[in-house]
């Protein structure tokens, strides 16, 4: 009864909707053999995006570049935003670099640049990581607010403005594990020498048969993972 409810769940809700979707196109359109491969093949192609092992096949490739180090010796900590929502509230992959930003911090006592700015009139990750690690006890004097980038060059290209005029020659750079291996990319092209920390990991890695029912989230992690190989190709 229970996987009946999920496997109804899984069908009702996008992706699968969508899915079902396709599947009819293509049941309709049988005779029109390029709608029909095109629907069918759209059909697969959701449905192994919306699944767990897909979802962590297409991260595995960004995700295991970089673990976590244990030297810290460096002059300064970067924390990449990921995003806030209108609310002003963080999204999750902002609050997960936010809250490992803070445990390097108390492990190194470094001063920490936040880095991300405002988009379409919303607050900037910076402003608001910086409220929340004033509210951690993290004095102002060791908190940088880079307010003006919009995507990861732009935080690269101002950090190192930063960190050209304070003298900081290698920084520990925070922020997802899906979004790391661009980013050093990009930290490296400015001359920063970099100490990686990667955090909120999106591999599951726990397979069982609820695994390859379509959920949104997979499909929304494959959907970012996707877009951040085609961007370190382009970057």
């Amino acid at each position: 009864m229970f996987l009946l409810k999920k496997l109804l769940t899984s069908l009702i809700l996008p992706p699968g909707i969508l899915i079902i979707i396709f599947l009819f196109i293509a049941l309709i359109e049988k005779k029109k053999k390029f709608i029909c491969f095109l629907s069918v093949f759209s059909a697969l192609f959701v449905y192994l995006i919306s699944i767990e092992p897909v979802k962590d096949l297409i991260l595995y490739p960004l995700e295991k570049s970089y673990t976590i180090s244990e030297k810290l010796n460096a002059d300064a900590i970067v924390i990449l935003g990921g995003g806030v929502y209108s609310s002003g509230s963080m999204t999750e992959d902002t609050s997960n670099r936010l809250l490992t930003g803070y445990l390097v911090y108390k492990k190194t006592k470094l001063p920490v640049i936040v880095s991300g700015g405002a988009f379409e009139g919303k607050i900037s990750d910076s402003k608001a990581m910086t409220e929340i690690l004033n509210e951690f006890g993290i004095e102002e004097s060791n908190l940088i607010e880079e307010n003006k980038s919009r995507d990861t060059s732009e935080n690269a290209l101002h950090v190192s403005h930063i960190c050209k005029e304070r003298a900081f020659k290698k920084v520990i750079l925070v922020t997802s594990a899906y979004h790391m291996k661009r980013a050093v990319k990009l930290f490296k092209q400015t001359g920063i020498e970099i100490i990686p920390y990667p955090t909120d990991f999106k591999r599951s890695n726990y397979y069982n048969i609820y695994s390859f029912l379509p959920k949104f989230s997979n499909f929304s992690l494959s959907s970012k993972a996707i877009r951040e190989h085609i961007a370190l190709i382009v970057s």
